[in-house]
C-alpha cells in the first residue's frame, strides 16, 4: 500500500505539471480573450492554484505514506481526498459533454486514460480512509 501511496502522488505531480500546457493546448490566448478580465484571470489563478494543490499533496503522499495509514489524522486526509477525487470522477461524466470526446480519437483516449485516474486515487484514498491496515 505504501507504493501505491506513494505512486499517487508522483500522479498528482505529473497532473500538476500537464496544466503548464493547457494555455496552449487550449489555446486561451485566444479563447479567454472573449471573456471578461475577471473570469480570465479566475481561470489563470484556479489552474495555477489546482497545480500546486496537486504538487503539494503528491510531495505529501511521496514522503509521508507512513502517516497516511497510521494516524487518524491521515486517515481524515484521506476520505478528503476520496470525496474529492470521486467527485472529480462524477464530474467525468455528469458535467463534461460527450461531444468534446466522442468519436474524436485523441480526446476518447484521454477520456478513458483520466476515469482510470480517478478511479485508481478513489480506491487508494477509500482503503487509507476505510480499511484499517
Amino acid at each position: 500500500m505504501i507504493a501505491l501511496i506513494q505512486f499517487s502522488g508522483i500522479l498528482m505531480i505529473l497532473l500538476a505539471f500537464l496544466h503548464v500546457g493547457f494555455p496552449k493546448y487550449f489555446n486561451w490566448a485566444k479563447e479567454l480573450n472573449r471573456i471578461s478580465l475577471i473570469n480570465m484571470q479566475m481561470m489563470q489563478a484556479h489552474t495555477f492554484f489546482i497545480a500546486l494543490f496537486l504538487i503539494l499533496v503528491g510531495l505529501l503522499l511521496i514522503t509521508s505514506p507512513f502517516e497516511f495509514l497510521n494516524h487518524s489524522f491521515g486517515k481524515k486526509i484521506g476520505l478528503g481526498l476520496f470525496i474529492f477525487w470521486l467527485l472529480r470522477l462524477i464530474f467525468q461524466f455528469a458535467h463534461y459533454s460527450p461531444k468534446l470526446w466522442k468519436g474524436k480519437q485523441f480526446e476518447t483516449s484521454m477520456h478513458i486514460v483520466f476515469t482510470l485516474i480517478w478511479l485508481f486515487f478513489c480506491f487508494v484514498f477509500a482503503t487509507i480512509a476505510f480499511f484499517p491496515l
